[in-house]
């Protein structure tokens, strides 16, 4: 890698853009005849031109694309502009990993240049679409190699930037957060006149005789009708009755239950509000008209808060960890999100029966619900900020050591029993073969890999200690895969030459390399901000 002196990354499949370009051509000349001999937008050849005149352009796009490294620094082209950055300027090169979770494509993976400013930019190529991709693996080695060369990067390794690292950026989940904020107010503001609105039909009386007719409107009308057909349709669709002779209107929607139940021939009485059917009255079946009241509208308002609390805590975490490097993972918003569905077990029945702050304080009942209700959700938010704390290697160090001190203090500290902790080597090896290690079981026996949480060693594959080294011990990484928990460390050991991972829980993994009988080496902690 060292002897490169220039890489260029062409798109692939240039036959087939080009064959696409000569479509979008056809398709254009097509849409322009079409266009001047018919004179109207309304034709499917027209449709059918613009389509593959759209499609021309992306693939041209496409196939003019083009990057090259030489001892310079990066250039790049696309269809309409021309672009270069002198290695001077480049602070790194790092992969942006996408999981698209499809039959065809599990991944995609760009190329992102960062400016010693903090600028970032994704290269057009080269781009991947497999986790397994030796042409784009070699194109990123030559792009690494020239720029170690003839700059200076500022890391010694790829980073991987995913959604789980805190260099993906908080301006999506802040602006979600705000969107959710966004409706929970525009909701709640109706929420005080679905409650005067609920209160008038509650309270309203049956209109008389004396009742002027400018007040007909506020008091309850029964007029009677004949069912004269009904129309039962799917749950999510809308079922009908029908009225014989159009009175005292021709139909009116209501539920596939209310349907199924009123017969043809039935005689009915059809309750009046304010101009509209409130309530349909048989012999056997009654159906009222879904009334939106304020403890409705102020659940969806709550509803919608506590949904904006979760992209709300993505984006505390990821300012929490804005002094790590952009490519270690986060701790994850769980926790928050298991707070927040604390809260809503106790805030969403207490806004359905008081949505307005007047009912809540004239009640002692809901006032006491809503203070130990508020007393969970504070001490459930306090434990979330304590488990999404970032732990360093160092602290996890200190900790096991601290514990292993207290236990040969209390003279407990006799011939460790077997046991079996949830770690995994994410590297392919003889005592690992193809990644099948789910735990590592110490004492009673040397450290083996085992398939299984225990008991009994059975399918355990010995651990060769002598060949171990390790070299370091530091956080989840986004190169280490979304299989990896989030609040794991990983342990990057030399076997016998070849670079192998370890991953675990801190204490676990502390506990771990002290049974496999090497040093842990002291690693850098990033300070909590």
């Amino acid at each position: 890698m060292t002897d490169i002196r220039e890489v260029t990354c062409r798109p692939l499949l240039k036959r087939a853009l080009w064959c696409f370009v000569g479509a979008g051509v056809a398709g254009a000349v097509l849409a322009a005849v079409r266009m001047a001999y018919r004179g109207t937008l309304l034709d499917v050849w027209l449709g059918t031109g613009l389509l593959l005149a759209l499609v021309g352009i992306a693939s041209l796009r496409a196939v003019t694309t083009r990057v090259r490294a030489d001892a310079y620094g990066l250039h790049w082209r696309t269809l309409l502009r021309r672009r270069s950055v002198p290695w001077r300027d480049v602070a790194d090169l790092r992969v942006r990993l996408k999981y698209a979770n499809t039959p065809r494509v599990e991944e995609t993976r760009r190329v992102i240049l960062v400016r010693h400013d903090g600028r970032k930019r994704i290269l057009p190529l080269p781009h991947s679409w497999s986790p397994a991709d030796p042409d784009f693996d070699a194109k990123l080695d030559a792009l690494r190699a020239l720029h170690r060369r003839y700059g200076a990067p500022e890391s010694g390794h790829v980073p991987v930037i995913s959604y789980r690292t805190g260099g993906r950026g908080w301006a999506g989940p802040l602006g979600l957060c705000a969107l959710l904020l966004g409706g929970a107010i525009a909701v709640a503001w109706f929420v005080p006149y679905a409650a005067a609105e609920e209160r008038a039909w509650q309270s309203a009386r049956p209109c008389t005789a004396a009742t002027p007719a400018t007040e007909r409107g506020s008091c309850l009308t029964t007029l009677p009708a004949v069912i004269k057909d009904t129309e039962v349709n799917r749950p999510k669709q809308r079922s009908w009755l029908y009225f014989a002779g159009g009175r005292p209107l021709d139909r009116l929607a209501v539920s596939q239950e209310t349907a199924e139940g009123f017969r043809p021939g039935d005689s009915v009485e059809l309750t009046y509000w304010r101009g509209a059917v409130m309530k349909v009255t048989g012999e056997h079946q009654e159906w009222r008209e879904h009334f939106a009241g304020g403890g409705d509208l102020a659940a969806v308002a709550a509803a919608l808060a506590l949904a904006a609390g979760y992209p709300g805590a993505q984006t505390l975490l990821r300012l929490r960890g804005r002094r790590l490097p952009d490519d270690e993972v986060l701790p994850s918003a769980l926790p928050f999100a298991g707070a927040l569905v604390g809260t809503a077990l106790w805030l969403l029945p207490l806004c359905c029966l008081h949505p307005t702050p007047t009912t809540l304080l004239s009640s002692p009942v809901a006032v006491t619900w809503a203070a130990a209700g508020s007393s969970a959700t504070l001490g459930l938010f306090l434990w979330a900020w304590r488990a999404t704390r970032i732990r360093t290697p160092g602290e996890a160090e200190e900790a096991e050591a601290t514990e292993e001190a207290g236990a040969a203090a209390d003279g407990s500290a006799e011939r460790e029993k077997e046991v079996f902790l949830a770690a995994r080597f994410l590297e392919h090896t003889d005592y690992n073969p193809y990644g099948f290690g789910t735990h590592i079981v110490l004492g009673d026996g040397p450290p083996a890999v085992t398939p299984h949480p225990g008991p009994g060693r059975f399918a355990a594959k010995d651990i060769p200690v002598e060949r171990l080294t390790v070299k370091e011990v530091r956080r989840a990484r986004g190169s280490d895969g979304d299989t990896v928990p989030r609040s794991w460390h990983i342990a990057e050991l030399d076997d016998a030459g070849a670079p192998v991972r370890l991953a675990a829980a801190p204490a676990d993994l502390a506990r771990i390399v002290r049974g496999l009988g090497v040093r842990t080496p002291t690693s850098g902690a990033h300070p909590e901000p």
